[in-house]
């Protein structure tokens, strides 16, 4: 059973939480190319964004199952990545996507958007990667673990 829960704990990180990364790199330059009628590229990349985060839930309870089987569920490196896993989650939520959709709000209205404002939210998308590859890292390294190499 811990192998199919960590399989799918695994899936579930590449395809929901992959998306997710690649899109939200991609928006803030689209932002900065878009014409002010054509909001489509950056619109479609918020959307990616929105649904994939929501389809990204199923990762960590995935992974609370999978720790669970293996018992691991008191150890550093797990519980250093749960936190880590928490700061991306709220960095998404509360900075993320509401600038996205502040951004996309004034293409739509076909007001001006600054560099500064692309500048920022690219600032906050490159700690949510970066909070996500560590986490990645931690869960294949597991520092300390005696169920990993």
């Amino acid at each position: 059973m811990t192998k199919i829960l960590l399989s799918l704990h695994v899936l579930a990180a590449i395809v929901a939480i992959g998306p997710v990364t690649v899109a939200a790199s991609m928006f803030p330059p689209a932002v900065r190319q878009a014409a002010p009628a054509g909001v489509g590229t950056a619109a479609l990349l918020h959307r990616i964004c929105r649904v994939y985060a929501k389809v990204g839930l199923t990762v960590p309870l995935l992974g609370f199952a999978t720790a669970a089987a293996m018992g691991v569920l008191g150890s550093g490196w797990l519980v250093t990545s749960i936190a880590l896993t928490a700061a991306a989650a709220g960095i998404l939520i509360a900075f993320v996507l509401p600038r996205q959709e502040e951004l996309l709000g004034r293409l739509k209205d076909e007001q001006a958007v600054d560099r500064r404002s692309t500048a920022r939210l690219a600032m906050f998308t490159g700690v949510f990667n970066l909070l996500w590859a560590t986490v990645t890292v931690l869960m294949i390294v597991r520092p300390g673990s005696t169920t990993g190499a």
